[in-house]
């Protein structure tokens, strides 16, 4: 095992509210809403979907609701206006941020963006200024619990894995992004249960914030994107 896990960049997600739960939801409804209008409410034929998929069930969102979801997506009444817009600026003390939205008004999202960034220390930047330092990974976590170590690298390296790597009593298996979905089906199919599965961006180098005024300003920049409806996904480099 190598590299430095990004587990502990996602903590915050591991445990949440029923409220924090039903946004969820909310969020990746919209994602896959938007998959299905943009690739068919199959998910062997639509990468995309079959993804979202995978990341909804680790987020415990029910069977359901994910069927409900493309239903309603792929129906005669399911036009989806939605459009994804990508983000990009610093945190407070230089933390680099991507934020990824789900909108169906742009104009709404960038002004909320551009206030949280501006309200907690930071700055909202042109596209391409913190992208760069980031890499496209698939990232499946999956508590260590009781799993054996060397079968779990066997079986992901054998289904197509590029690394794992374990901290925190938690295992990170990195994938290509064109090898996710057939990665998260194997291990799946194998008996295993996933923390978190979805696409990511890596940071080639995390920052660290030691002045207690940047590490409550990043906390609430990171708290105020979670609670607005229309971000979908946040990546940053703070190693915190």
């Amino acid at each position: 095992m190598s590299g430095h896990s990004k587990w502990k960049n996602i903590m915050h997600k591991k445990e949440k509210t029923d409220l924090q739960r039903a946004k969820v939801f909310t969020k990746i409804g919209k994602e896959i809403a938007m998959a299905v209008r943009d690739g068919g409410p199959d998910p062997v034929s639509n990468s995309k979907l079959s993804d979202l998929i995978a990341k909804a069930k680790a987020n415990n969102v029910p069977n359901d609701n994910i069927e409900r979801a493309i239903k309603k997506a792929s129906g005669a009444d399911g036009s989806v206006n939605y459009e994804v817009i990508l983000y990009e600026g610093y945190g407070p003390s230089g933390v680099a941020v991507i934020v990824e939205t789900t909108t169906d008004n742009r104009n709404r999202t960038g002004a909320d963006m551009r206030h949280y960034f501006d309200k907690y220390g930071g700055n909202l930047g042109q596209t391409g200024c913190v992208s760069y330092m980031f890499s496209d990974k698939g990232v499946i976590a999956i508590e260590a619990g009781s799993i054996d170590e060397e079968k779990l690298m066997e079986d992901a390296l054998e289904a197509g894995a590029e690394d794992i790597s374990g901290e925190d009593g938690v295992f990170e298996i990195t994938t290509e992004p064109s090898d996710f979905s057939a990665v998260a089906k194997a291990l799946t199919d194998k008996g295993y249960k996933f923390i978190s599965a979805e696409q990511s961006k890596i940071p080639a180098n995390y920052v660290t914030l030691d002045d207690e005024d940047s590490i409550k300003n990043m906390e609430k920049l990171l708290d105020m994107f979670d609670e607005n409806d229309d971000v979908t996904n946040v990546w940053h480099n703070w190693e915190s």
